[in-house]
């Protein structure tokens, strides 16, 4: 972390991260690059197929173009969801069962005047993010199909504002900016995952240059949201390449016992998955 005249700044080697450092990071920091994702190749092929995509302004600019719901484009956008490097860290951090939630693109052209720092996480669902966001746990995979440089919508983030309790955490809150706020570059091919309930946007566009962006969510199998989403159509999930139709399950699934005892049959004496050791 180093300190600019724009503020604070994470611009690390993030391919230093040991596999238990990755772990620590998202889930007490609550974001984590993951370097390096994608091939130049790799990102040349998304990115003829996103100039075809017919996106439309969001409601405070028209320099922030967006197309949700691309998960049935087809191609190299499609396939993304599958992409082997970041589901074998899901698997980690998740466990086997992963759910994909949704799919999105967005474009902040020059003039873009930054995203707001906001949660996506909203425990009783919201007109923005309906009621994927009353997930327990969901996790963003941001893949930057461009260079994110101080003057071109870096990514932002007040690190560990997931875990407070404080009335200041409230997820329904948004902010202008925080003084604690830390900006994020990375280079083109490279993700920001982040826990769903860290306080995130992006800065302002004052380049000459547009940037390109694909975000996917995941959750674990257990994690359901509060009240029913809306369902895939089976007829297009059948149609989908077979790395990507084992993600498509049921968006309402849980694992809970709602009626559960205080000792049930069965019970574990082992659970990797909430060691401590874990970071290490």
């Amino acid at each position: 972390m180093r300190s600019t005249p724009t503020g604070l700044v994470d611009d690390r080697d993030w391919s230093a991260l040991p596999p238990g450092g990755q772990i620590r990071q998202i889930e007490v920091e609550g974001y984590l690059v993951l370097p390096g994702l994608l091939a130049p190749e790799h990102i040349a092929r998304l990115k003829r197929e996103t100039a075809r995509l017919e996106t439309f302004a969001v409601d405070y600019s028209v320099h922030q173009q967006v197309k949700p719901n691309i998960q049935f484009a087809g191609g190299a956008i499609t396939e993304l969801i599958g992409h082997p490097p970041t589901l074998a860290f899901l698997r980690r951090l998740f466990g086997e069962e992963i759910v994909f939630m949704s799919y999105s693109y967005a474009r902040s052209e020059p003039g873009h005047p930054g995203i707001s720092l906001h949660a996506d996480g909203q425990p009783y669902g919201s007109k923005i993010f309906g009621y994927e966001g009353s997930c327990p746990w969901l996790v963003r995979v941001l893949y930057y199909l461009d260079d994110l440089t101080e003057g071109v919508s870096p990514f932002r983030v007040v690190p560990r504002s997931h875990l407070s309790m404080h009335a200041d955490g409230n997820p329904y809150l948004r902010y202008e900016s925080h003084p604690e706020e830390v900006h994020v570059p990375v280079k083109a091919g490279s993700a920001v995952l982040i826990n769903h309930r860290v306080f995130h946007g992006n800065c302002p566009n004052t380049g000459t240059r547009s940037r390109e962006m694909l975000a996917i969510a995941y959750r674990p199998g257990w994690a359901g949201p509060a009240a029913e989403v809306a369902a895939w159509n089976p007829e297009d999930v059948v149609r989908l390449p077979a790395g990507v139709q084992p993600f498509f399950l049921d968006r309402n699934m849980r694992r809970w016992a709602f009626d559960g005892g205080n000792k049930p049959t069965g019970m574990k004496s082992e659970a990797p998955g909430i060691n401590p050791s874990r970071w290490e």
